[in-house]
């Protein structure tokens, strides 16, 4: 049985390959619209197929495979409710570009920390990381938690939790994540965010500063200016 979903998933996989190589333009609102076509096929199969399906598409390394991957799972509530640290641990090996990272941690291992599904530990393990993408993963997994958009109700706590600990990295692709998880949670709880400010302005980078402070002040990271 294993065996026939394993091949029934790999054969899927390589039909949503060649649909993604056969586009003429490879951009997001294309490659939606073959995830919304296999999510749409794939909505009877059970979570071991569509893990299957996901990780055949991963094997092949490309963001275009990465995005169809992530979001067909995270499309598939029965699939979703059974992923572990183990599955998100393995569907994130080999990440090491802003765009892959971002992309996992807003689709996968953000809503899967907020569900319960991926624990505040291992997050807190990517955080302490010699690797610049899992710091960077630890903060972008915070986004979810805040914006509404992406299901998040508002967490000030974890958020703030793995921001404290990131506070004296100067690597730029960290201090950007940094801003990011931040300004999500100026948008969503400003109290919070100001209070996280008020008591830290020292050790945060100067971009981190301006950059959420324009959102608590503006409700934008650059606001125009007026001539």
């Amino acid at each position: 049985m294993r065996a026939a979903t394993s091949t029934g998933a790999q054969a899927a996989a390589l039909a949503a390959m060649q649909s993604i190589r056969a586009l003429p333009v490879t951009n997001t609102p294309a490659l939606r619209k073959i995830r919304r076509q296999w999510s749409a096929a794939l909505k009877s199969q059970a979570p071991a197929y569509v893990l299957r399906f996901a990780e055949h598409l991963l094997s092949h390394a490309s963001w275009p495979a990465r995005l169809v991957a992530y979001e067909v799972i995270a499309a598939h509530p029965a699939t979703f409710a059974t992923l572990t640290h183990r599955h998100i641990e393995r569907m994130a090996r080999g990440l090491a570009d802003w765009g892959s990272i971002d992309l996992f941690g807003v689709t996968v291992s953000g809503p899967a920390w907020r569900a319960d599904r991926l624990s505040t530990l291992q997050v807190r393990t990517w955080a302490r990381s010699r690797d610049r993408w899992r710091r960077r993963l630890a903060l972008v997994s915070t986004v979810p938690l805040n914006v509404p958009s992406r299901g998040g109700r508002g967490d000030a706590a974890r958020t703030l939790d793995i921001c404290a600990r990131l506070l004296d990295d100067r690597e730029p692709m960290v201090i950007k994540a940094l801003s990011w998880a931040l300004r999500a949670l100026a948008k969503r709880d400003p109290n919070a965010a100001e209070k996280f400010l008020s008591r830290r302005e020292h050790p945060l980078p100067a971009r981190v500063l301006r950059e959420v402070r324009n959102v608590l002040d503006s409700g934008v990271k650059r606001p125009s200016r007026s001539h």
